[in-house]
């Protein structure tokens, strides 16, 4: 007989899910923000130490480019260790580079410390892991779920960056950075003690099901449409010598290409093209405060028409934005600008919503973290690309307009990559079943 006693956590059984939800949610909403406040931070460091754009710039696809590194470990490691150890050492990561960024004098403290320990622990605490193991809490609100986590990245940006701005001008870029570092180790520390890998570790199904709940025995609605495919115990090695692996690194690099490009050189170009820097840092705030209702209401969406179909319009949404952009240069207005904060967060940040479920329905199994963490080399190598060929190009030409177009192109790539790799040919989502 088991006396052991049950963990406070298995007494909620259809609530707990949505606890991993709240916990991601705040920890989106600090920790993005940390990351995003880099393009707040540029002008001051740029105007302080007079170093060239793409050299500023470079630090954080530096960062990025660690991240890519360290990304195939980070999906073994969240297979072996779970997630809690994971985040926990992101947390350590990035709260001692926002700690020692007040320090910097150099390009490599830079590159040190708002590159390399930011960047890398941005990546053990954000989307990479999160995409790991919240679609193992939900399989029906698959898309709902994770889009309400991501969210908190525009909470976060809403009500952090105009502060952080504020802050910048009364004091300066330095006392951002120390508060940003506060912020990640007292909140975001304490939190993620109460995360699990998946819902089976605390006895529970998917979905806030228990055993008794989901009634035993009785059979589910299948969502899976090629059950050769789905039979296969994916491991990393096979799912790379897939067309469909390669073709969802192409989709995940173009547009994170894209996404990056614009959230790093946004408040520069707009400060150069006449707009004030809070105007400016609003701006960018501004753009997550719209993505919260887009990555919720076409994450929902995603369950019903397929995750091709919203992938589809976060690169439509990043294409406009561009196009916005690009006019703003010729004809600076405040509708244009608005259209530019609509179309980018409406539209292009829900592509956060659905990353996840694209490579889980395609290579769902146990190595899954293993597999979406080499794939994460890719989403974070165009993070690590788009900022500084942008900066490359600017310093090259003077201008944006050609980086611009060039972030167009990857969009309509990534949007047509997805499609190839056709997640909704293995698993179709579930307002789709009874159509399939």
């Amino acid at each position: 007989m088991n006396t052991a006693p049950r963990h406070w956590s298995s007494r909620l059984p259809f609530y707990y899910g949505w606890v991993i939800i709240a916990v991601a949610f705040v920890t989106m909403a600090i920790a993005v923000t940390a990351r995003t406040a880099f393009s707040l931070l540029l002008p001051p460091l740029i105007g302080e130490f007079g170093w060239d754009r793409g050299l500023a710039a470079g630090a954080f696809s530096f960062g990025f480019l660690f991240s890519a590194i360290i990304s195939p470990v980070v999906g073994r490691l969240v297979d072996s260790r779970g997630p809690r150890v994971v985040i926990e050492c992101g947390v350590v990561l990035m709260s001692l580079g926002m700690l020692l960024a007040p320090l910097i004098e150099k390009p490599w403290h830079l590159y040190a410390t708002l590159g390399v320990l930011v960047g890398g622990g941005t990546n053990l605490m954000t989307y990479t892991v999160h995409s790991l193991f919240l679609p193992s809490w939900f399989v029906r609100r698959r898309g709902l779920a994770i889009s309400i986590a991501f969210a908190g990245a525009g909470v976060g940006a809403v009500a952090l960056l105009p502060w952080l701005q504020s802050v910048i001008v009364r004091q300066g870029w330095r006392a951002s950075c120390s508060t940003l570092g506060l912020l990640i180790l007292l909140v975001i520390g304490p939190l993620t003690l109460l995360v699990r890998r998946r819902p089976e570790d605390l006895g529970l199904l998917p979905d806030g099901e228990t055993r008794a709940t989901a009634g035993e025995g009785k059979p589910r609605a299948s969502n899976i449409v090629d059950p050769a495919w789905a039979a296969i115990e994916w491991t990393l090695a096979k799912a790379m010598r897939t067309a469909r692996f390669w073709w969802i690194a192409l989709a995940y690099f173009c547009l994170v290409y894209a996404w990056y490009a614009v959230q790093v050189h946004q408040t520069k170009y707009l400060i150069e093209i006449g707009f004030t820097p809070l105007v400016a840092a609003w701006s960018l705030g501004l753009v997550s405060a719209v993505a919260i209702p887009g990555q919720i209401g076409l994450g929902a969406l995603s369950d019903r028409i397929g995750r091709e179909s919203v992938w589809t319009l976060a690169c439509l949404g990043f294409a406009l934005c561009y196009g916005a952009l690009i006019a703003l240069e010729h004809a600076p207005s405040n509708a244009l600008l608005y259209a530019m904060v609509i179309s980018q967060g409406l539209l292009g940040y829900a592509a956060v919503s659905v990353m996840g479920p694209i490579a889980i329905e395609v290579f769902d199994g146990p190595h899954y973290g293993a597999i979406f963490g080499v794939l994460t080399v890719a989403l974070i190598g165009g993070g690590a690309a788009g900022p500084w060929v942008t900066g490359v190009i600017h310093d090259v030409t003077g201008s944006y307009r050609l980086a611009f177009m060039l972030a167009i192109a990857c969009c309509a790539v990534s949007a047509a990559a997805v499609w190839i790799a056709g997640p909704r040919r293995v698993r179709v989502v579930p307002g789709r079943i009874r159509a399939a």
